[in-house]
């Protein structure tokens, strides 16, 4: 009788021939499928020599390859194509088999398909996977939402191929149902802010200094020793010393500068705006894509004015670098404290009891944005488990402090010189919002009232009320 596999992966493109390589890697016997027999065999053929993989050619063949309670990954197209081959799969399966969909499904999707799948008897995981295909293959991070149960099937199996930081697996149970993928989709808008804030600080340091690329990559390189070590820091400075072998130019200079997006950034600004919980970072950071996009509009706004001054003097360069790393730290701080407001604000609502620290733990490594940053965070919530936002733990706040004249000065600078910081610019408002005393909402309030009676509360009694502007003013509890 043949050996049955310790779990099965169907969908072979990159991603899940990688995972199901990581699992083999580690000495899992692993059922694998794809709807196209080649990919199969070609796994085979190509890497059946790092461990023991059982070939199945169809979903049925799939499921009999599988030791109970069955584990198998699905990793297809998000959308119509996952909910098809999860119909194809339920009626082949029994009472406890577990069905787990490591791509990028929106959560609302996986709440539903787990509701559904729950009334066969069978568990359906929701889990974010973030590395991108190298990740996938050398150690993800993995945000599993689902039952206890069946994550207590799943953690050793997770726990061997994610990443690994100080002897920690960087897998935990976020929460049921949806909280796996609801994680992912706020930790790839987080992504987003960060790349966009990384991307104005090399436009700031190219066009305001009039630095080349590959100088501006010695600048990246030498931040990526210090406070911003991260993996995107890491890579951006790849890029920016990379030269086209086609044309010897630099090759950040021959890329087309239209930035294209999948999806996860508009979900999670999308999320925000139900739970009323401001992403601003975020949501500019999609739009900055959305804006690159539109060529024949920006085609069309080329000859209109701007700022007449130049650039950054010679002699001020060494300051302004300085003040555009402490603008891009006291930014990211920012991007990272609304993500986590986002994460807090849907494990409340969708009753997640989500463990911010596990998470910043969890991202620590093997995800797109694992940072030595990532660790302050988790100290801050291993600090205090209920901080309201990560701008008032005292380390950050201490950096915050540290930052003030420089974050001003490069928005000011940018600004005169019509260098476009959307990030940088809307994290500064984000953050003197949040200390103002007071805002200009009371105006807001009372403009509401007049137009349409929609009501306003006081500061000095309890009550909602209505005043008559279109009678004598008289105002009266409404």
């Amino acid at each position: 009788m043949t050996e049955k596999a310790h779990i099965g992966v169907t969908g072979l493109a990159v991603m899940g021939r990688n995972l199901a390589r990581n699992f083999a890697r580690h000495g899992h016997r692993v059922a694998v499928h794809n709807r196209r027999r080649e990919r199969t065999d070609d796994l085979i053929e190509q890497f059946g020599g790092e461990g023991s993989f059982v070939p199945a050619y169809s979903l049925s063949e799939l499921v009999d390859a599988l030791e109970r309670p069955r584990r198998l990954v699905v990793m297809v197209k998000a959308g119509r194509p996952t909910d098809d081959v999860l119909d194809e799969l339920a009626p082949l399966l029994e009472e406890g088999d577990i069905l787990v969909d490591a791509g990028n499904a929106n959560f609302t999707d996986t709440r539903r398909r787990e509701a559904a799948l729950a009334e066969r008897g069978l568990h359906f995981v929701g889990s974010g996977v973030s590395g991108g295909e190298e990740g996938a293959l050398h150690g993800p991070s993995i945000m599993p939402g689902g039952s206890e149960a069946a994550y207590r099937e799943l953690a050793p199996l997770l726990g061997d191929i994610a990443a690994n930081v100080d002897g920690t697996p960087c897998v935990t149970h976020v929460g049921s149902d949806g909280a796996g993928h609801f994680v992912k989709m706020v930790h790839n808008g987080i992504e987003y802010s960060d790349m966009q804030l990384i991307a104005e600080a090399y436009d700031l340091l190219r066009h305001g200094l009039g630095r080349t690329p590959a100088a501006i990559a010695e600048t990246f390189l030498d931040w990526n020793a210090g406070r911003l070590d991260s993996y995107l820091i890491e890579i951006t400075a790849e890029v920016l010393g990379h030269t086209d072998s086609r044309t010897g130019k630099p090759f950040v200079d021959v890329v087309l500068d239209q930035a294209e997006q999948k999806g996860t950034g508009r979900w999670t600004v999308q999320s925000a705006l139900e739970l009323g919980t401001p992403v601003s970072g975020i949501a500019e950071a999609v739009f900055a894509r959305s804006l690159s996009g539109h060529a024949e509009l920006r085609e069309a706004a080329q000859g209109l004015p701007g700022p007449g001054g130049s650039g950054v003097s010679s002699g001020e360069a060494e300051r302004f670098t300085a003040d555009v790393e402490q603008a891009l730290y006291a930014s990211k701080i920012v991007a990272y404290a609304q993500g986590f407001n986002q994460i807090q604000a849907g494990s409340a609502e969708y009753g997640w009891n989500i463990d911010l620290g596990a998470v910043a733990a969890i991202w620590r490594g093997g995800c797109i944005i694992r940072a030595e940053f990532l660790d302050r965070i988790r100290a801050a919530y291993a600090a205090n488990p209920t901080l309201p936002t990560l701008l008032t733990d005292s380390g950050f706040q201490q950096a915050l402090g540290e930052a003030q004249e420089s974050w001003r000065r490069v928005v000011s600078t940018a600004t005169s010189l019509g260098i476009p910081v959307p990030g940088f610019s809307t994290a500064l408002a984000y953050y003197d919002a949040l200390r103002a005393a007071r805002l200009p909402a009371a105006l807001v309030q009372g403009q509401r009232d007049f137009f349409g009676a929609h009501t306003y509360r006081r500061t000095d009694t309890d009550g909602v009320f209505h005043t008559e502007w279109a009678a004598d003013r008289t105002e009266h509890e409404a």
